[in-house]
């Protein structure tokens, strides 16, 4: 009788001890699997919190926009001081940010190798961009237009022939904009926007076509230079992250609200564009 007591009542301490420690792992794998549910729903934007700082892709060779000064490596423009605004909203410190050069070649596949967070690089949105990546909300409306040497004989989209040498850079929605309207014609291309600029320059070109924000640029650089005729497309700027990462475009979207609504928007778009921007 006294062994079969001794043996319930071991019995019950055991089953006694277990109870919590399973009420314990239970209530551990539910903390667990929450909380890796909220970071597999948060993606990037987790990992860029974790990391501390916002790594962006921009241009180095497009004034006003994002230009690398060869003196003192320094990068500026309207894009730099969007992802500075953006790495300020992250981390309360804008120098929280490391600027990694694109071309419109390479951005899109530096995204995706998850060599950068997000793209700030003069990016029109457009419907097969989209099937690669996902857009925020548009920052910055552009129009494509011409540049061309003052003096020129080419005034506007109606002066360019087939035989017309027109410059532009690989990659750019310009190319397959200006080829589609002037029917024969076949633009030269190069690596970057100041590739393309300097081939004007030497003569190896009649016409250089981009966004007008971005040719803005280039007469601010030499004013021998003008753009030719009104714009003929619409070019709304988009920042750009890998698809399927939902809160992070949340993020940069309700920022860039944030940034309209207190007038810091419109500061850094007169600093660069030297106006206001339209109201819309």
């Amino acid at each position: 009788m006294v062994k079969k007591s001794n043996a319930l009542i071991c019995l019950l301490v055991i089953v006694l001890l277990l109870l919590p420690a399973c009420g314990s792992n239970g209530n551990v794998n539910e903390n667990t699997n929450g909380n890796t549910a909220g970071a597999e729903q948060e993606g990037v934007l987790s990992a860029i919190k974790e990391r501390g700082k916002l790594v962006a892709g921009v241009k180095f060779d497009t004034k006003l926009f994002g230009l690398k000064d060869p003196g003192s490596g320094a990068v500026e423009g309207f894009d730099i001081d969007i992802a500075k605004a953006l790495a300020k909203k992250l981390f309360g410190d804008e120098s929280k940010l490391d600027l990694k050069e694109v071309t419109s070649q390479t951005r899109i596949p530096m995204l995706n190798n998850g060599e950068i967070d997000l793209i700030v690089a003069t990016m029109t949105i457009t419907e097969k961009r989209k099937e690669e990546v996902d857009f925020s909300d548009v920052y910055f409306k552009a129009g494509q237009s011409l540049l061309v040497k003052k003096g020129s004989p080419i005034k506007g989209l109606e002066d360019v022939t087939k035989d017309t040498k027109v410059l532009g850079v690989k990659g750019a929605t310009s190319i397959k904009n200006i080829e589609d309207k002037v029917p024969g014609l076949k633009v030269q291309q190069y690596q970057n926007y100041q590739d393309a600029f300097t081939a004007l320059k030497a003569g190896q070109g009649e016409v250089l076509t981009t966004d007008n924000a971005i040719l803005y640029g280039m007469t601010v650089q030499d004013p021998n230079y003008e753009l030719a005729g009104d714009i003929f497309t619409d070019e709304p700027y988009g920042i750009a992250v890998k698809k399927g990462e939902q809160a992070w475009v949340d993020f940069i979207n309700a920022s860039l609200k944030e940034l309209k609504s207190s007038g810091e928007y419109d500061a850094i778009y007169e600093k660069w564009i030297g106006e206001k921007p339209a109201v819309e």
